[in-house]
């Protein structure tokens, strides 16, 4: 059973029968007879067939709901019993928004201190990417912003709040004052990052906010192509202070403070609402409190 909704699932991430079959490592007729031997022993019809894929049926949507949490609680089954036998072991998987990338290196490094037989992979996604990756178990914990937009059910632990700071170099307008307002900012070349990144609609409500609207002059969904911008001495960013603290600019490059308002928001790990969570989970979010702590006592 657990084969053939790990079949299910796959088929309807991708959408096709022939990657669904090469995800799960087998050939095309054998996932396409564990479907069917799935529907059989459910009594319903799961999948639309066609020439090809055609999407699920409504009981189909119903069983993915399911498949998902039995598939997921059965791998936390397999991964503490592995923990039992060997310690922890195997790779995580997080999804960061671009924003908290600098800072993931300091909840992976003292984890793998402590748990070498873990690997990690990290990827770029926005916040939403995140929340849907999570959702439907392709990774195991994600990066992002707590109090902003809805998360929904997750469980999340609060890292450090956000901070904004105007990134410019020396001679640009304001690079010699020691705070500058978001109204005033909306008079320069910006590089900013895309509006499909929740820091970019995060930075355009400030704005609003102050009555200003930013055409920016650049936009990527890349935090290098906006660095390498800034060094050019010819555009400027809005970045959280963290992020520039990491970075660590120094002449000719300036960070300076935005207020009015001095707005924050926070950043959390967050992962699936699952009791228990798996062992490698249950130890990150363990690492993350440690590490929230951390930035409590330099604040």
């Amino acid at each position: 059973m657990i084969d053939k909704l790990e079949f299910f699932i796959a088929l309807a991430k991708e959408e096709h029968f022939g990657r669904a079959a090469e995800v799960c490592g087998v050939t095309q007729p054998t996932l396409s007879a564990g479907i069917k031997q799935l529907e059989e022993q459910l009594g319903v019809m799961l999948v639309l067939r066609g020439s090809r894929f055609q999407g699920l049926t409504p009981e189909g949507r119903q069983v993915l709901t399911w498949a998902r949490r039995i598939v997921g609680d059965s791998r936390a089954m397999r991964e503490e019993m592995r923990a039992a036998r060997r310690g922890l072991s195997g790779r995580i998987r997080i999804a960061a928004v671009p924003t908290a990338l600098a800072m993931v290196a300091r909840l992976t490094t003292p984890f793998r201190e402590k748990h070498p037989g873990v690997t990690f992979s990290v990827l770029s996604r926005t916040s939403i990417e995140v929340l849907s990756l999570l959702g439907n178990f392709d990774i195991d914990a994600g990066i992002t912003y707590l109090d902003n937009e809805p998360l929904g059910r997750v469980t999340s632990v609060p890292l450090y709040d956000e901070r904004y700071q105007l990134i410019t170099a020396v001679g640009n307008p304001y690079s010699d004052r020691d705070k500058v307002t978001w109204a005033e900012i909306s008079q320069l070349p910006l590089c900013l990052l895309t509006p499909d990144m929740q820091n970019r609609r995060i930075i355009d409500q400030h704005l609003a906010e102050a009555g200003v609207q930013v055409r920016p002059t650049l936009e990527s969904n890349s935090m290098i192509v906006l660095f390498s911008h800034i060094r050019t001495g010819k555009w400027s960013s809005i970045m959280p202070l963290n992020l520039a603290e990491t970075f660590g600019f120094s002449e000719p490059i300036r960070a300076i403070p935005i207020v009015e308002p001095d707005a924050s928001h926070t950043v959390g790990l967050v992962a699936a609402p699952r009791e228990p969570h798996t062992p490698l989970v249950q130890a990150l979010l363990d690492e993350a409190m440690a590490l929230a702590d951390d930035f409590r006592a330099h604040r």
